[in-house]
């Protein structure tokens, strides 16, 4: 069984063969870019959904949703490339990032936690997904990604970089599947989501990841007042700007367009797009 789902693409425009033939890595191909959301109906949405339901929505999991759909709608962004050859992937998965202060403050790591088809999934559904997955990450009751916890423990510092290459190469450009050798299969997903926004940060432009292979990485920041113009006059609003990092080898202007139409899309009519809240609750919307 291979690590991944795939199905090549055999449809290559002339820039993108170009693309592929010119940026050997990921460390060249990077573009970055900011949208800036109006999130007014958003943050109501999400203190309806909570009172309507109990449960605790955050933007997170509506920028997941959103980032899920947009790549729905975009499936060529959805793909990762093996041997200069884009292949589509047939699921669609949001990695988010966990903060780890089990060990105390000394000793803050970083891990993460991924949901995947999230385009099918229903706003409640990805919200109990990622507290359970969130909760064993920090518990450290995740057995897989424990056990590469300690594989890396055990690897050389002078190897490091050679391992996670050939780790790369192995899971993505061969597709294997190593969950029998303790590697999780395919942790990343598609999409990487930081909230840099808990750090006290509006905009940031995180680094893609070379041995995940992931072509999106979405630093949200945090949301805050700022002047808009309503109506042709300024008004105060809340807005929330999405940094984006993603490899121009798989990903150029046109496919960034429409999934940056689609997150503003469903961020900005959230009622109408997101989960319906219950009838006998949805006055609190109004």
């Amino acid at each position: 069984m291979p690590n991944l789902d795939l199905t090549p693409k055999d449809d290559l425009s002339t820039f993108r063969r170009i693309a592929i033939g010119t940026w050997k890595t990921t460390y060249d191909p990077s573009v970055y870019g900011t949208l800036d959301i109006r999130m007014d109906r958003a943050m109501d949405y999400i203190a309806a959904y909570r009172a309507a339901t109990g449960k605790r929505l955050t933007v997170t999991h509506l920028l997941a949703k959103a980032m899920a759909m947009a790549l729905s709608r975009m499936p060529d962004a959805n793909a990762v490339l093996r041997f200069n050859r884009i292949w589509l992937r047939k699921t669609i998965g949001v990695f988010m990032q966990v903060v780890m202060t089990d060990e105390g403050e000394a000793k803050i790591d970083l891990s993460g936690a991924t949901i995947y088809e999230v385009d099918k999934m229903s706003i409640s559904q990805i919200i109990d997904d990622v507290e359970s997955k969130v909760n064993k990450v920090r518990q450290r009751r995740d057995p897989a990604l424990e056990s590469t916890r300690g594989l890396m423990k055990k690897i050389p510092f002078a190897l490091l970089n050679v391992f996670m290459n050939l780790l790369g190469f192995l899971t993505y450009t061969l597709n294997l599947d190593l969950t029998s050798m303790g590697v999780p299969k395919d942790p990343f997903g598609s999409v990487m989501i930081t909230n840099i926004g808990s750090i006290g940060l509006n905009q940031a432009y995180v680094p893609l990841v070379p041995y995940s292979r992931v072509p999106i990485i979405l630093a949200m920041g945090a949301v805050t007042e700022a002047p808009v113009v309503e109506n042709g006059k300024l008004a105060v609003g809340k807005v929330m700007k999405v940094n984006a990092t993603f490899d121009h080898r798989i990903i150029d202007g046109f496919h960034a367009s429409i999934m940056s139409k689609t997150l503003r899309e469903y961020l900005e009519n959230p009622f109408e797009k997101f989960d319906a809240l219950p009838a006998a609750k949805s006055s609190v919307a109004s």
